[in-house]
């Protein structure tokens, strides 16, 4: 059964609604973004949520200064990292890792040598110019058949009810990723689209 992660959430309202729905975890962006949400934001969220949703720190170039603080709150069971960290960074993290890498063309399937070997998990994003994520805009899934993809991934970039069908036909992800086509705005969440993208999920894999 492929895995579900709602990324960008603000607010406990959506923290909660969304957890009910047996999501398996729930993205909090940290690093700049129209869905920056603060630490102490995440700990008034963490203490309602129910047993056994993952929570994960999406973060972007963060020094180690950061990486310790994230790591010292023991608020998150994964972190994210969304940018062009070093590998060295990630090394020191203690907690289960995720590498974004942005996809354009096949040129980008390069860096999945550099990180794979070195994270738990890859998360495929869609690349638009600098933007970090959350674009609505869903790349060429077929480039990723052409890649050596060693480990169970995740799919994510502009996945809503209108395609997730497709995406999980296609490429057969071990989790999707859903953000912005799940949203009335940045930052805040449709429960409906999520419940009828859900919904989709669940007969594609009957």
């Amino acid at each position: 059964m492929v895995r579900i992660k709602v990324c960008g959430i603000t607010n406990i309202t959506d923290a909660v609604n969304i957890a009910n729905l047996n999501i398996h975890a729930l993205g909090f962006i940290l690093s700049e973004s129209p869905r920056k949400v603060e630490l102490s934001e995440v700990a008034k969220i963490s203490k309602l949520l129910p047993p056994f949703v993952s929570r994960v720190a999406v973060v972007v170039d963060i020094t180690l200064n950061e990486l310790e603080e994230i790591q010292n709150s023991k608020l998150f069971d994964y972190i994210q990292f969304h940018g062009s960290e070093d590998i060295s960074l990630i090394k020191k993290c203690n907690l289960k890792t995720i590498k974004a890498i942005k996809i354009e063309n096949e040129k980008s399937l390069s860096d999945i040598a550099l990180y794979q070997n070195f994270v738990d998990y890859i998360l495929f994003d869609t690349k638009i110019e600098n933007k970090i994520g959350g674009t609505g805009k869903a790349f060429e899934w077929n480039i990723l058949k052409k890649a050596n993809i060693t480990k169970p991934y995740i799919l994510a970039g502009g996945i809503g009810p209108e395609n997730v069908s497709q995406a999980i036909a296609t490429l057969k992800p071990a989790a999707i990723d859903l953000n912005s086509k799940v949203e009335k705005s940045p930052g805040k969440k449709d429960i409906n689209l999520i419940k009828q993208t859900l919904e989709i999920i669940k007969n594609t894999e009957k």
